[in-house]
């Protein structure tokens, strides 16, 4: 289906033209009637099919065909990361070219100058504001902001919210809307908390569902079968049979990033990370440095999963296996994009088997296994039905140094026994006992 055939303001469609938009995703194509007709929405689909104009064109229609206070907050669009918040800002731009439609982006991270630009956007409402849970409840609780008026409340990446732990913040911002408003949940998977999260704000809401598609042909995917401690160095391997320029690799933890960081850049390679403990400007500052080609390699978190559009990534590398199939097929997305070729190679541990099982049956076919270089040793067998434990490691260092501490103070420079040494726990027994009886005496003195 194509945009024109619509009922999408003419304005829009001229900025849809003037950014070569023409035909409708499959999401786009459900989701913009059913929010023209004003009902509340429930749409499950993957990142990268288009959901941030499935909801933003017929908000942006609907605010310029119908009359809304122009000095208040008509929409607010909830994002879970600043990224994500910025490119929702971005495409906003785009598609309300034509019209006066005004937004702000609200987000953490930033000096006193940006914070001081968002808060005058929110004081003189903006049409739409983008924001994430916890940076606008920060403003909230300034008193300067109404949310008395919101026509429409837009989740995106719901399930990302929650993962991140933004159930009660959407709940508190939730409460200062109307209750006549329009909701749009947008969510990659649908897990019970986000039917639960749906069942609480949205009434009586139109469902529509687009089945996760598989991954793209054109990514060559592959796995490593091996031990946790053989990650790095068949990470270095692949860097120099494969590729080493436009790579991601995804790892399961900020330490974990940061680890791996710092022994690759050891090895020479440009490296950036991306986790959540940088600032809003060092995440920035990464971003651009790896799209204008000065960083190689970018090492992140899930952060970079989702909502981050970049062309020209020639490898991903899964360096811990995903804990959802869709978490999967979102990560490897980010190569082979507009049309070219990519690969992705994930990196799979003796305890991690069974959840690539569980991948490789969402995907109805079998990922192809290739050879750990026999320089790294052994590796164990691929048993997907078999559930492993990791091995934690016991930390007796406390006892043995507790322990030493006594025998050196009850031993003489010989390494014999000295006499009348007592314990720690003997005069403090004794300094306790004097202090108590010191005291009682007092007392019957006083009596």
């Amino acid at each position: 289906m194509k945009f024109e055939e619509l009922d999408l303001n003419y304005d829009v469609l001229d900025a849809l033209d003037a950014m070569n938009f023409s035909e409708c995703t499959p999401i786009q194509e459900q989701a913009i009637p059913v929010a023209l007709e004003g009902r509340d929405l429930l749409a499950v689909a993957q990142t990268g099919t288009g959901k941030t104009a499935a909801y933003l064109l017929p908000v942006i229609s609907q605010l310029s065909d119908y009359e809304h206070p122009d000095d208040a907050v008509n929409c607010v669009v909830m994002a879970p990361t600043r990224e994500l918040a910025q490119q929702i800002d971005r495409q906003m731009e785009g598609f309300s070219y034509f019209l006066p439609i005004s937004s702000v982006a609200i987000y953490g991270g930033t000096d006193g100058k940006e914070f001081g630009r968002q808060q005058r956007g929110l004081k003189m409402g903006a049409d739409v504001v983008i924001a994430t849970p916890g940076r606008l409840l920060a403003h909230l609780s300034m008193g300067y902001v109404d949310l008395s008026k919101v026509s429409y409340f837009i989740l995106d990446e719901a399930d990302r919210m929650l993962d991140m732990g933004f159930y009660d913040d959407i709940m508190q911002i939730v409460r200062q809307l109307p209750s006549d408003r329009q909701t749009l949940m947008f969510s990659a998977t649908m897990p019970p908390k986000i039917q639960q999260l749906a069942n609480t704000i949205l009434q009586n809401p139109a469902e529509i569902k687009i089945a996760v598609s598989r991954p793209t042909d054109k990514i060559d995917q592959s796995a490593f079968i091996c031990y946790e401690p053989q990650k790095t160095e068949i990470l270095k391997h692949l860097f120099k049979t494969a590729h080493s320029k436009r790579v991601i690799v995804f790892a399961s933890s900020k330490l974990k990033v940061k680890e791996l960081s710092r022994e690759l850049r050891k090895a020479k390679w440009k490296i950036g990370e991306m986790h959540s403990d940088l600032e809003q400007k060092e995440r920035d500052d990464v971003m651009l440095d790896f799209r204008a080609g000065k960083i190689d390699i970018l090492v992140a978190t899930d952060i970079v999963a989702r909502g981050i559009d970049i062309d020209d990534i020639s490898m991903v590398v899964n360096y811990d296996v995903p804990h959802e199939p869709e978490d999967y097929v979102h990560r490897i997305g980010r190569t082979a994009r507009a049309g070219t070729d990519g690969k992705a190679v994930t990196f799979v541990s003796k305890e991690d088997q069974w959840k690539f099982g569980i991948i490789e049956k969402f995907l109805e076919y079998e990922v192809r296994k290739d050879l750990v270089p026999e320089a790294l040793g052994e590796v164990p067998e691929y048993n997907p039905n078999k559930r492993f434990r990791k091995q934690g490691k016991k930390n007796f260092s406390h006892k043995y140094k507790r322990g030493n501490q006594y025998r050196n103070r009850t031993r003489k420079a010989d390494g014999t026994q000295a006499e009348n040494v007592k314990s720690d726990k003997t005069r403090r027994f004794s300094r306790n006992k004097k202090r108590v009886g010191g005291s009682q005496n007092n007392d019957n003195k006083n009596k």
